[in-house]
């Protein structure tokens, strides 16, 4: 690795490329560890732009280097260990390179390396200079052409992206594939993969009529597992084409799954790249949370056809431009599948776990940061799910209409370049007529806001009067906050929980919601026509990414979670109320006597036969530890721990009844498995049920766990009583556990969830099981699912034996991230993020944490991931 210190990255100093590249002809001759890679580009100069053609390149042993077919002496360019630089090329011209690889020692998995026994590539961000010597920046845009040649018996599959003009014998029991993409794209979509694969064929028809040929290719006899997945791909086709008019462009769209992946999947122009836990499912091996991220994960990557590869991004600051916009259109797609107000609900659930702990940490950077000293640390929950966000609050803002009418004049404008986030939001502001300049600072300002919200009634006006406040904390680079354009919807509702008509300051006539904007630092509101003293429902649909505090009585909040129409406010309610008895009880001041209300009301939802299952397993779940730790300062989790645990205790006591009820009505939805929204719901109540009656531990609990356990005739019940086993700990915990691996052990990803069940468990020995697996003989630490699923699950899911007062899980954790470091930075550089949050947590704990970050910090030889990241998380400030 290299030892020099590494230089940020600026978006301040972005320049053209000095060279375009309009044609990449590439022959790949695959050894595993001797490839010859031969490259023939089309090289001219940009115009405008000076300068020498500069090249990238990691890793590379150089064979030959031509221009026009004439071999370039040695002092004709410059080769370091980064780069080719050609010092005085011609104006327009072909230039060639021959350079050996060795995919084989490749154990970064970027570019191009071996997965078991097959060739794959990784080339995003910056992975392509790892393959050839090239220009790796996203505004270089080329029409590529691929030879793959390989040994027939070792690798019969030879796949790359577009479209297959050619294949035949190469001799020496060798073969051959040409692919030929006829749309222009960046190098990090790039993609190659050979070796013996099972195909899974099927065919779309486009709502022009083409026919599009689907193809996705999997371990041998693992076809089956991909049927979901297929499944998916045409509904999101249909989708897309239905929501955003995109139809895909290709005669032939091919998904791969490849055993070692950084990432969960890969958008590479018609040759989808996945990690195989994101594609393979059946009933007896996936849970219905697998099948959910399969049915996100494949439509997010095909809907990156226009968003990502039709539309790039200029340079790497763009990135939220196509993740950004991907990810909501992506949970667009799941809320049409799944039910808007739960998928609503997992989403804020999921941001609020990851991106508000990043923001209220040393990590926090604006949706579209300023630097970066390696981008592949800013594949981020700010770049993705704030960047969603953002989109969603532009939608809410401009209404339906308009926001289609900017979505469809991007594409217009845009496609087949390599743009930026200016452009995007100037076609919403050209097609609406909207003047969005305040908007932008979405993208540019780190942080969660905080929205203060009082209210007083008028009964002699019959008016509501609104006074809304927002604020935003300093964040690093950022001390001062200017006011951030809100939308705010809200209705209103009576204390018997009806909703009332209302009319407010920009509605022509009375409604029963709204959206105000809040877009400086005060504003004043008044809603008149209210017939009676009103609950006040805010932030409904979670309208904006924000932290939203109010003066109400408790009491609104029950009427909140008994009757409000809007369901995300509905579970929010319950999540306040649980909140604030939580952190009451760790503050010292339990309430029984609320607690006993909530567990009523609780009850009482729980009874609604109007809602679905789905929604009821929802509000059976109480806000996370992580959640609760953004909401103290000074955080002590083995508090927390405790008070989450004794409320959990307190439900199961009060809810006993209800919950066996529930756990053994629901028992019936057997039969043959079906991975439906509805299906699954019930299954995800039933679980939920199980799970908070352990909270309670006794033998019946335990035999219930156990049978449950037992009698599992899929993978989602399976889960759900080992984890329910889990919290209970004992003999019976043990025994389920020796069960499940000796069922699943020929099955990695099943495995996976064995490592992970243990690494949550609140027993006061987790730390030590957790040391004892790492030495199992099935785990891997050069494969990143089971690297995440033991060590990340720990320092992660597991907060209260994560920070153990002996800070024994901080050192753990650092070892771990070392270790990673020598092989794979990018998945090392993934684990810093629990000890980056060393300053939110009390003064003892965050030491012990600083003095881990502060170890890593000084070890020589760091890759530049680790470096930057654990640099930031000691900044002071």
């Amino acid at each position: 690795m290299s030892t020099d210190t590494p230089q940020p990255i600026r978006l301040a100093d972005y320049r053209p490329p000095a060279f375009l590249i309009d044609e990449a002809i590439l022959d790949f001759d695959l050894r595993p560890s001797a490839t010859r890679v031969k490259a023939k580009l089309a090289v001219r100069r940009n115009p405008g732009q000076s300068g020498p053609l500069a090249l990238d390149g990691v890793r590379l042993k150089l064979i030959g280097v031509a221009i026009d077919g004439q071999a370039l002496d040695p002092g004709a360019y410059t080769l370091t260990a980064d780069h080719l630089t050609i010092t005085a090329p011609p104006e327009s011209f072909v230039l060639e390179t021959e350079v050996e690889i060795d995919p084989q020692g490749n154990k970064a998995l970027e570019g191009l390396y071996m997965s078991g026994d097959r060739f794959c590539t990784q080339c995003e961000a910056e992975g392509f200079r790892k393959i050839t010597y090239y220009p790796d920046r996203p505004d270089v845009l080329s029409r590529f052409t691929v030879r793959v040649e390989a040994d027939a018996a070792a690798f019969p599959r030879l796949l790359s992206n577009g479209n297959l003009v050619e294949n035949g014998w190469a001799g020496d029991g060798r073969h051959y594939a040409v692919w030929n993409d006829p749309f222009p794209k960046p190098c990090y979509l790039f993609a190659l993969v050979a070796g013996e694969l099972d195909e899974l064929t099927d065919a779309f028809t486009t709502m022009s009529g083409r026919k599009i040929d689907l193809r996705i290719f999997v371990d041998p006899g693992q076809a089956p597992r991909a049927a979901y997945a297929m499944d998916s791909l045409k509904r999101a086709m249909r989708w897309d084409e239905e929501a955003f008019g995109r139809e895909y462009d290709l005669d032939l769209f091919m998904i791969v799954a490849v055993r070692d992946f950084n990432f969960g999947a890969m958008e590479n122009k018609g040759l989808n790249i996945f990690n195989a836990s994101l594609l393979l499912a059946d009933g007896a091996t996936a849970t219905d949370m697998d099948y959910e991220r399969i049915e996100s994960v494949v439509a997010h990557e095909y809907f990156h056809n226009w968003t990502g590869d039709r539309i790039t991004c200029r340079d790497w600051f763009q990135l939220c431009l196509k993740e950004g916009l991907t990810v909501f259109r992506d949970q667009s797609f799941s809320a049409d599948q799944r039910g808007e107000a739960v998928q609503r609900i997992k989403d804020v659930r999921a941001l609020r776990a990851r991106q508000f702990a990043e923001d209220a940490g040393p990590m926090a950077h604006p949706v579209r940061p300023t630097s970066f000293m390696k981008i592949d640390n800013f594949y981020t929950a700010t770049i993705y799910d704030k960047g969603a966000e953002v989109i969603r609050m532009l939608k809410t803002l401009l209404g339906a209409a308009d926001f289609r009418k900017g979505m469809d004049l991007y594409f217009e404008r845009y496609d087949g370049t390599a743009t930026t986030v200016e452009a995007f939001v100037s076609c919403f502001a050209d097609a609406s007529g909207h003047d969005l300049t305040d908007f932008f600072a979405w993208y540019s300002q780190a942080g969660t806001p905080t929205v203060g919200l009082t209210a007083a009634y008028d009964a002699e006006a019959k008016a509501l009067d609104l006074v809304l406040t927002q604020a935003t904390g300093p964040t690093p680079g950022q001390p001062d906050k200017r006011p951030l354009p809100i939308p705010m919807r809200l209705g209103l509702l009576d204390a018997d929980g009806n909703a009332l008509d209302f009319r407010a300051p920009d509605d022509e006539q009375a409604v029963r919601d709204t959206v105000i904007v809040l877009d400086s630092a005060e504003r004043r509101v008044r809603l008149t026509g209210v017939e009676r003293a009103p609950v006040v429902s805010a932030l409904r649909q979670f309208s904006a990414p924000v932290t939203l505090t109010s003066a109400a009585a408790s009491d609104d909040g029950y009427v909140l979670l008994a009757a409000d129409p809007d369901l995300f406010n509905r579970w929010e309610a319950g999540q306040r109320l649980a909140r604030a008895l939580i952190l009451g009880r760790a503050d010292g001041q339990p309430d029984a006597q609320g607690e006993a209300r909530f567990a009523a009301a609780l009850a009482r939802a729980l009874e609604d036969q109007s809602s679905e299952a789905a929604f009821k397993a929802l509000l059976l779940s109480l806000p996370s530890e992580q959640d609760l730790s953004l909401a103290v300062a000074a955080c002590d989790p083995a508090a927390i721990h405790e008070a989450r645990e004794a409320l959990r205790a307190r439900l199961a006591a009060a809810l006993s009844a209800l919950l066996e009820h529930m756990h053994g009505e629901l028992s019936g939805a057997g039969g043959a498995f079906a991975a439906d929204a509805e299906s699954a719901g019930r299954r995800a109540l039933r679980n939920a049920a199980l799970d908070l009656l352990a909270a309670a531990p006794g033998p019946a609990i335990a035999e219930r766990a156990l049978a449950h356990y037992r009698q599992a005739s899929n993978m989602t019940d399976a889960m759900g009583g080992l984890n329910a086993l889990m919290l209970l700990g004992g003999e019976a915990f043990e025994e389920a556990l020796r069960d499940f691996y000796a069922r699943w052990q020929a099955e990695p990803l099943v495995i996976d969830k064995w490592f992970a069940v243990q690494a949550r468990s609140p027993a006061k020995d987790a730390l030590g099981r957790v040391l004892g697996l790492t030495a199992h003989p099935a785990f891997d630490a050069k494969n990143p699912n089971r690297l995440r699923a033991l060590v990340q699950s720990f320092a992660s899911s597991n907060p209260a034996r994560f920070h153990d007062p002996s800070g024994a899980g901080y050192r753990f954790l650092a070892d771990q991230i070392l270790a990673t470091d020598s092989f794979n930075p990018m998945t090392a550089a993934r684990l810093i993020e629990p000890l980056g949050a060393w300053r939110r947590f009390k003064p003892e704990l965050g030491a012990l944490m600083r003095a881990q970050l502060a170890r890593i910090a000084e070890t020589p030889g760091l890759s530049k991931n680790v470096l930057e990241l654990t640099t930031r998380a000691l900044a002071e400030g």
